[in-house]
């Protein structure tokens, strides 16, 4: 049974079946390819156009096949080998469309860039500090609440994005588990922007600000 094709790929095969089936009459009395398509005007017409060219080089490497193949065969067995290769090409398409879908979700779901456009009010920062001062102030806070997340995030991980302790709180923001941060995207084991905005988020929700997160962090040992 010929599996279920999208519609795309269903029309590609079509037009393989119906160029093959043009080949194949031209060159059946002789059987010998090389010497007509040497003159096949979709030559010409594909000599600066490189997939073009690819796509011909291979209906006409499977014709040569197609030949050996199906020598003193008679025409029921050379349309079914066409329709074969059609149908393969077809399914070719059909995964290729799959993972091309699945490529486009997974780098949808790491969306998040690696850093930011750091502002000259940043400007005594650098590295992750700098990338935080800009998240900081884009999330509506000010230099002083960010100077308090600095020795927040200075004491718990140095803001170092691969920082682990010895219970498995990870990251700038030393979230427990770790794994927490992926509601930020994926990327979270690396990205030091996912894990600065996670971290802001968290401190958002859970104290409101980062000075009251650094207050409750004197007070309490732990934020």
């Amino acid at each position: 049974m010929i599996p279920k094709l999208t519609r795309h790929a269903a029309r590609i095969a079509a037009v393989l079946v119906l160029a093959l089936g043009a080949v194949i009459a031209v060159l059946a009395a002789t059987d010998r390819p090389a010497d007509d398509d040497a003159n096949h005007p979709s030559n010409a017409a594909a000599e600066n156009q490189a997939d073009a060219e690819a796509a011909f080089d291979e209906a006409r490497s499977h014709h040569m096949n197609y030949i050996a193949a199906t020598a003193g065969a008679d025409v029921t067995v050379k349309a079914a080998a066409v329709a074969e290769y059609a149908v393969d090409m077809a399914q070719g398409l059909d995964d290729a469309q799959v993972d091309a879908d699945q490529a486009a979700e997974e780098a949808a779901m790491n969306s998040n860039p690696t850093s930011v456009e750091v502002p000259s009010s940043c400007g005594e920062y650098s590295g992750n500090r700098a990338t935080g001062c800009a998240i900081t102030l884009e999330r509506g806070y000010d230099l002083e609440q960010f100077a308090c997340l600095e020795l927040l995030w200075k004491k718990e991980s140095g803001w170092n994005e691969l920082a682990e302790n010895s219970i498995g709180a990870y990251g700038i923001p030393q979230a427990y588990p770790g794994s927490k941060m992926s509601s930020e995207g994926d990327d979270w084991a690396t990205n030091p922007v996912t894990q600065i905005l996670w971290g802001l988020g968290y401190i958002e929700g859970k104290y409101g600000t980062p000075c009251d997160a650094w207050a409750y962090s004197e007070a309490e040992g732990f934020y």
